[in-house]
């Protein structure tokens, strides 16, 4: 059997009709930049979230810089995030001219470890950005109670959680912004490049409405310097059909999870563990294990596919400044990274496929 870590052809399959109607609707219209259903799905989002306002915008990377710059983030200025993620994080806080202080993970919930973030907190700390990771949110209790302490705003990354939910909230809905990523991969993705800023702040959803398009209120009247950051018409219009199944697509995401839990039985793996506090939407399945090279050529010998989220922490990256990481200690966060295997998790595997990476997975042994 042939496995791939995601095949984006079966979802396509199930939703060809409903694109195509989508796709010649924007096309007709002959409108494909910030029009109607941009408009319509940035509502569509807000409600599903239960905030105010969404404004889309280019991807994820930039829904973060934005609603730091949003956030009046100055040069100097420091953020407080983990250093166990995907490099766009970094980046948006180092682009706003922002000092990245990376904080090491939770050893269960894989999350910015909150007591650890708590010592990392100076004069010059202005926001704390949480990263909900594999489809879990962070422990936002303790954060929120943290931010409130030393008067710190809070953006999420939500690039991985879209209808995940902290103690019945959504992710997003908590801090000042919460951002989301629309890239192909995600529990919510587009055919391509794709992000959004969700607030219940009208000044913050002005401002990044503004960011997102050369800083013009009117068209050739620029109050400000901004950028090209827009969601365009065609994946709006993609992403509102898609939207309509994410709650279908989660809770498959959850069965395949459970499927995993029950059934793999094997010393030498590590399950991942869901929070008390959290609906976790999985999306990723991490497992952990020792000898992980051995494991993934074992599992890909029998036609399995796995991929590693994050092989290298952030601050063991070479971009970097000095003080973000060096000399720094994160056992926790290195030793996923040497250990953290994702398995195939998508809404459209068949319990066949299931079972058969079940199957395997237990048969495996370390060094046979």
């Amino acid at each position: 059997m042939d496995i791939p870590f995601v095949d984006f052809r079966r979802e396509y399959r199930d939703l060809k009709k409903e694109i195509f109607l989508a796709i010649n609707r924007v096309i007709a219209s002959g409108h494909y930049i910030l029009g109607k259903e941009v408009e319509d799905f940035e509502q569509a989002f807000a409600r599903y979230i239960g905030v105010k306002y969404a404004v889309g915008v280019g991807n994820g990377t930039e829904a973060l810089h934005l609603s730091l710059l949003a956030c009046g983030i100055k040069p100097g200025d420091e953020v407080v995030t983990a250093t166990n993620t995907c490099a766009p994080t970094v980046s948006a806080i180092m682009h706003s001219g922002a000092i990245p202080v990376l904080v090491d993970a939770d050893p269960l919930s894989y999350c910015l470890d909150v007591s650890q973030a708590a010592k990392k907190i100076t004069k010059k700390t202005r926001v704390i950005m949480p990263v909900h990771l594999y489809g879990q949110t962070a422990d936002m209790g303790l954060l929120i109670r943290l931010a409130e302490k030393y008067n710190l705003k809070i953006i999420e990354d939500c690039a991985q959680a879209h209808g995940a939910k902290y103690k019945n909230k959504m992710a997003g809905s908590f801090g000042s912004s919460g951002c989301f990523s629309f890239y192909p991969t995600k529990n919510l993705g587009a055919l391509g490049d794709g992000g959004m800023i969700i607030t219940d702040s009208k000044e913050i959803s002005g401002k990044c409405r503004l960011l997102r398009n050369y800083g013009q209120k009117k068209r050739y009247e620029h109050d400000f310097l901004g950028f090209n950051s827009r969601l365009d018409e065609l994946h709006a219009a993609i992403l509102k059909v898609k939207l309509g199944r994410l709650d279908e697509w989660n809770k498959r995401r959850r069965e395949i999870a459970a499927e995993y839990k029950s059934g793999i039985d094997n010393p030498h793996i590590v399950l991942p563990a869901q929070m008390g506090y959290a609906y976790h939407v999985y999306h990723l399945f991490v497992a952990r294990v020792k000898s992980r090279d051995y494991f993934q050529d074992f599992l890909g010998k029998n036609g399995i596919q796995t991929l590693i989220h994050y092989p290298i922490p952030m601050h063991k990256q070479k971009f970097l400044p000095g003080p973000a990481g060096s000399g720094k200690s994160f056992p926790i966060a290195e030793e996923l990274a040497k250990e953290i295997v994702s398995l195939p998790l998508y809404p459209y595997l068949t319990k066949k496929e299931t079972g058969y990476i079940i199957k395997i997975i237990n048969s495996y042994q370390p060094g046979k």
